[in-house]
């Protein structure tokens, strides 16, 4: 890791596009401000770990979800042979 010292109103350069500055310092809080292009997301810590713990929960497939879906797939197949296929086939009104 590396450790730098900045005082109020000095910044700090990651990469060509990434800008930290130093906003203000306020006993222990240090308050920063971040310049990075919109394609960057940026989170604080914390706000990063619950996202990624939730991506996580999403993505495990539960037994009562893939049930679900199951049943759903089984209906699509008669539903598709009942509807009409083309413009053609669609009552006139």
């Amino acid at each position: 890791m590396l450790v730098l010292s900045r005082k109020r109103d000095e910044s700090i350069i990651i990469g060509d596009n990434v800008v930290i500055t130093i906003i203000d310092i306020r006993g222990e809080q240090v308050k920063l401000g971040v310049s990075a292009p919109k394609n960057i997301s940026i989170h604080r810590k914390e706000v990063y770990e619950a996202i990624q713990a939730e991506n996580v929960a999403a993505s495990r497939p539960e037994a009562q979800n893939l049930a679900g879906l199951a049943q759903v797939l089984k209906k699509a197949p008669a539903a598709a042979k009942t509807a009409p296929s083309s413009p053609s086939e669609q009552p006139s009104s």
